[in-house]
């Protein structure tokens, strides 16, 4: 900073202003001392910045290494909604979701002077992991569903599966069949939940969901394969675009029409939905807010707490159950419902 200084002809002080951004320089001057930066070269030192204002601008997000659609869209709204507020984010991405696993990816972000941790933690392990962090560490969940006993952000799936299947019943369906995602996932849970609370509120028939291991067209397809022996089935909601698209391909190769003979209902809004033969009606989820919402939610936990990275941070908890976290408000965002030419009035 002394070097740029003497280049540009001003003080330290005024160099510390024009890179911190600060007004009462005059634009000549400000002029000068960005092409002294040029000519030099100069970078900040962000360790020495860290050390100086106690403050990172660094968030860690912590995720399971997928590349399903929901969780990389999460990840995707949580970095632009940083970007919008100057921080920089770092990721974890972790083969499981398990106690252990969780506890040695905060302690590293730790021991990267982030300011607040995010996770995606969309399974039932991951809720449980983080309900057992330490206390002291300013951390969000993201996508755990809306029930869980954090501070957290997340979809309101009940309502979304809800809003599904109300609007197949009031096409003029009897009752609505449930293709389900993998049981160890919230979201799979919540949405099952919304779609048995829309039937009995309605006094419509619940058939048993039918269920796969994972959330892949190929499982779609196959449980189709199940739904197309059954004539009655006249409506389909499907816990995520990728189910629905597997299920119309069984429909299609049995004969049955989508939507004459079949109404399908997705959940997600994949960028592809509307390009599905036919475009697909399906639940659609927010995730630019769903990010600026944890974002804004990280932020007024770092106030509360501190930052992860100041020196009176820094030491390490004895134990992944150190200081239980205690409960936290959830927010829910609402989805939309998104029709397009899947669904219809069933055949009389």
């Amino acid at each position: 900073m002394a070097d740029v200084a003497r280049v540009a002809g001003v003080s330290q002080q005024t160099v510390s202003r024009v890179l911190n951004d600060r007004p009462n320089v005059r634009p000549a001057t400000r002029d000068r001392v960005l092409g002294a930066i040029r000519e030099l070269g100069y970078r900040p030192n962000a360790a020495a910045r860290t050390l100086v204002t106690r403050r990172s601008n660094t968030l860690g997000v912590i995720s399971f290494n997928t590349t399903l659609y929901g969780p990389a869209s999460m990840l995707y709204g949580i970095e632009q909604a940083a970007k919008q507020h100057d921080y920089f984010v770092t990721v974890a991405a972790l083969a499981a979701m398990d106690r252990r696993s969780v506890f040695e990816a905060v302690e590293r972000l730790r021991d990267q002077a982030v300011e607040g941790i995010i996770v995606i933690a969309p399974q039932t392990t991951a809720v449980s992991a983080l309900a057992n962090m330490p206390s002291d560490v300013p951390l969000v969940a993201v996508g755990c569903g809306v029930h869980a006993a954090l501070s957290a952000v997340a979809v309101d799936n009940e309502a979304g599966a809800e809003r599904a299947t109300s609007y197949l019943l009031d096409l003029g369906h009897r009752t609505v069949h449930h293709l389900a995602g993998p049981r160890t996932w919230l979201d799979a849970q919540e949405r099952e939940a919304g779609w048995r609370r829309a039937l009995t509120v309605r006094g419509a028939e619940v058939a048993e969901p039918f269920k796969g291991g994972d959330w892949s067209a190929r499982t779609g397809y196959d449980l189709g394969r199940q739904i197309v022996r059954d004539p009655g089935v006249t409506s389909v909601f499907c816990a995520n675009d990728h189910l629905a698209l597997g299920l119309m391909r069984a429909l299609q190769a049995a004969g049955r029409r989508v939507p004459e003979d079949v109404s399908v209902i997705g959940f997600d809004d994949i960028p592809d939905a509307e390009f599905f033969g036919p475009a697909l009606t399906t639940v659609r989820q927010d995730f630019d807010e769903l990010g600026r919402r944890a974002l804004l939610a990280l932020i007024r936990s770092i106030g509360r707490i501190g930052k992860v990275g100041s020196p009176s941070k820094l030491g390490k908890a004895a134990n992944p159950g150190a200081g239980k976290r205690p409960g936290g408000p959830v927010a829910a965002i609402d989805p939309s419902l998104v029709v397009r030419a899947s669904t219809a009035r069933p055949a009389p």
